[in-house]
């Protein structure tokens, strides 16, 4: 979910309590696999499931943290570079790319080579990355790590979520997750205020210095106390099929980026957006032939509630995502605040987090995930239209907050039902690619919408929150959209622990 247009990448938004689907008074030392699973472990490591669950949120906080903390960091980064809106979005399109492209192979390589493998790799590489980042004596170079840290966060986050699965089951498995959840999304929220600090005191290469402790802390933690799990016939290792979907993301994205930020679609825009579509259409071909083998088999699509609840994902995020990254940047490019104030203006959305979603993932827990899925992107369009009383002279409580507490709101009803709404529309094994695939759809929107905000970027003054209202309409639109789907294409949609056993 959410730095760019993915906070909801950036995922800590998109994992904010999937639903407190279990007994809250159930003690940590309880949460163990019930004797009925399977067990997938193949060492005997002194498996233990709480420092399984502690490895995990530290993993994928990572993830959360990096993507959220840009939103306060990008203007700070496009002015000590001296960069244009383009070069502005590739450092969030850098990251976001290899990362919507290769959760899908994530997910299936961590099942087919072992989730832990995959954790332990996809964090050293993100840790790495987030060095060179700090380091970064050039744009070029930047950009180039920031692609590394993709790689790696789609390495460990679908495979983080995996081993949760491998470790619990039945309630106890649905209360992990939802842990890991609330983790995920007050460290992705509650970053960009810390970052807007570093960034206004100290710099902005400070920021992914934040990232190093908790690479360190997984890596330990994995190596010392999480049990390998792997399904061979659940994934393949389809590079192939990655090759092809990374090539047609990064065609689609440069097109739109060069079409958003000239104002225009010229040549090389028009050239990048067909070569972009020829591969993705060569993707589903080869997908098509591998059948069960590919990375993503097409036939889990035959699923009425799994393609709509894809199609949510990507609606949803898109539009939360573009509100996410536009925000923090008006504010600080022409409203006057500092990276800090702006990160503090974004503090009710891990207290409406906080304290709403456990009462609303139990009552989508007793209800069904398919109101809650519909109500909660009307919230957020709702939202995203109050954004239009966001001025320069409009100050936080008449402006930002109401939107803001809305847009939170919102999304704290949504994102409640959706993760466990898409991992019980599967059978179990093939979890970990599901979770991976929504996980690519839902950064696809922010991707997506990322490239098309160039026309934004390049204002500024008044104009630039004449261009930010224009945004937050379209983007309410397509949540609206959102809601729509909700209704028309989630009959019989369940959450997951309605499929398992206790």
């Amino acid at each position: 979910m959410i730095s760019s247009a993915a906070f909801a990448e950036e995922e800590g938004t998109r994992s904010v309590v999937e639903g407190n689907l279990v007994n809250r008074t159930t003690p940590l030392h309880h949460l163990r696999r019930s004797p009925s699973s399977p067990n997938r472990g193949e060492d005997r490591r002194e498996a233990n499931p709480r420092w399984t669950l502690f490895c995990c949120i530290l993993a994928s906080s990572l993830s959360f943290v990096d993507a959220s903390v840009l939103n306060v960091a990008l203007p700070a980064i496009k002015a000590g570079y001296g960069a244009g809106a383009e070069q502005a979005q590739w450092v969030i399109n850098a990251y976001l790319l290899p990362l919507s492209a290769l959760l899908l192979l994530g997910g299936a390589v961590g099942d087919h080579y072992g989730r832990r493998r995959l954790l332990v790799i996809g964090t050293s590489l993100f840790g790495l990355a987030s060095l060179t980042c700090a380091l970064a004596p050039t744009l070029p170079v930047l950009l180039a790590a920031r692609a590394i840290q993709g790689i790696g966060a789609a390495l460990l986050l679908p495979n983080s979520l995996a081993l949760l699965n491998a470790a619990f089951s039945g309630e106890q498995r649905g209360r992990a997750v939802g842990i890991w959840a609330a983790a995920g999304a007050a460290a992705a929220a509650l970053a960009p205020l810390i970052g807007g600090w570093l960034v206004g005191t100290v710099g902005w290469p400070t920021i992914f210095y934040i990232n190093l402790p908790l690479a360190l802390g997984a890596i330990l933690l994995a190596i010392r106390f999480v049990e390998e799990s792997r399904e061979p016939g659940a994934g393949r290792s389809d590079y192939k099929g990655a090759l092809l979907t990374t090539g047609g993301l990064g065609g689609l994205t440069y097109g739109l980026t060069l079409w958003s930020a000239h104002g225009h679609a010229g040549r090389t825009a028009v050239i990048a957006i067909i070569i972009g579509t020829l591969l993705i259409g060569g993707f589903l071909r080869v997908e098509h032939r591998r059948g069960n083998s590919g990375m993503m088999p097409l036939q889990l699509f035959a699923s009425r509630c799994f393609s709509g609840l894809n199609l949510l994902t990507f609606l949803l995020y898109g539009a939360f995502g573009a509100a996410m990254l536009l925000i923090p940047y008006v504010l600080i490019s022409s409203g006057g605040y500092s990276p800090a104030q702006a990160g503090l203006a974004l503090l009710p959305l891990p207290i409406v987090m906080a304290t709403a979603s456990p009462s609303m993932g139990g009552l989508a827990a007793r209800i069904g995930p398919r109101l809650p899925l519909a109500i909660g992107p009307l919230i957020v369009a709702i939202g995203l239209l109050l954004s239009w009383f966001i001025g320069m002279q409009t100050g936080y409580w008449q402006g930002l907050f109401p939107a803001i507490l809305v847009m939170a709101l919102g999304m704290t009803i949504a994102v409640a039902p959706l993760t466990a709404a898409v991992l019980g529309s599967v059978e179990e094994r093939h979890v970990a690619m599901a979770s991976g695939f929504n996980s690519a759809v839902a950064r696809t929107g922010g991707l997506i919408a990322t490239a098309l905000l160039g026309a934004a970027l390049a204002e500024s003054g008044a104009a630039l929150f004449g261009a930010f209202h224009v945004a937050m309409t379209v983007s309410a639109a397509v949540s609206g959209l959102a809601s729509v789907v909700a209704l028309t294409m989630l009959p019989g949609v369940r959450m997951a622990n309605s499929s398992y056993r206790t």
